[in-house]
């Protein structure tokens, strides 16, 4: 795929999920959607197509877009579970760059992309854990240290979302990235998470953002 067809497709996907990119941000994402591309070619960072398929563009990069609309005010910190490839966080991170962003991936493989990910776009504010997110549970920085948490690859159970909430500031929000499949979540939610709704994000591909906000003490949904 040339340049000017992956930024025609991209625009193309763009406009038909409601979007506008401007040109600096396309530059951007095309060049973390070329490193993800050169390296998936010598690891497992994706099952996508990456070469010809709009489900690649639609998942890893309009996706995070749409979410990024419901990002706090910056400058706010997010924490990405199970970072994989790099999407939904580095697209985030390109679209909100005020953000502070931690990625957390156990394989050293994939954490080495990441690292070489925010090495080669110029990511500032921005690191990688080599773990499993409940290793940082212990770390008492990082307890109530961030204001959205965003989950993609992570089987959604009560007792995974009462872990991760740990690491939410009150008034946090967690962003569940679904598929088309699937209950938005365990039933029923504990104190102190409260859903606050459910979006639509890629009509094609059915795709949704839960999302679940630690209420602060003293209130419920707000």
């Amino acid at each position: 795929m040339t340049s000017r067809e992956f930024r025609e497709r991209l625009g193309r996907r763009a406009r038909r999920a409601g979007l506008a990119v401007p040109a600096p941000l396309k530059d951007s994402l095309e060049a973390y959607y070329r490193l993800l591309a050169l390296w998936n070619a010598r690891i497992n960072l994706t099952a996508l197509d990456l070469e010809s398929a709009d489900e690649a563009i639609d998942r890893l990069l309009i996706e995070p877009l749409l979410a990024a609309r419901l990002l706090p005010e910056p400058p706010c910190a997010l924490l990405d579970i199970g970072s994989g490839g790099g999407s939904p966080a580095i697209p985030l991170k390109l679209a909100a760059p005020e953000m502070r962003l931690t990625m957390v991936e156990g394989k050293t493989r994939k954490s080495a992309f990441l690292r070489e990910a925010i090495r080669q776009l110029k990511l500032t504010d921005s690191q990688v854990e080599t773990a499993r997110f409940e290793e940082l549970l212990t770390r008492p920085d990082l307890h109530e240290a961030v204001d959205v948490v965003t989950v993609r690859a992570v089987r959604v159970e009560l007792r995974v979302l009462m872990g991760l909430q740990a690491f939410l500031r009150q008034g946090g929000d967690l962003f569940l990235f679904r598929g088309p499949s699937g209950h938005d979540l365990p039933a029923p939610l504990t104190p102190p998470l409260v859903w606050q709704g459910t979006y639509p994000l890629v009509d094609s591909a059915k795709s949704r953002l839960v999302v679940v906000r630690k209420a602060v003490v003293g209130q419920g949904a707000r």
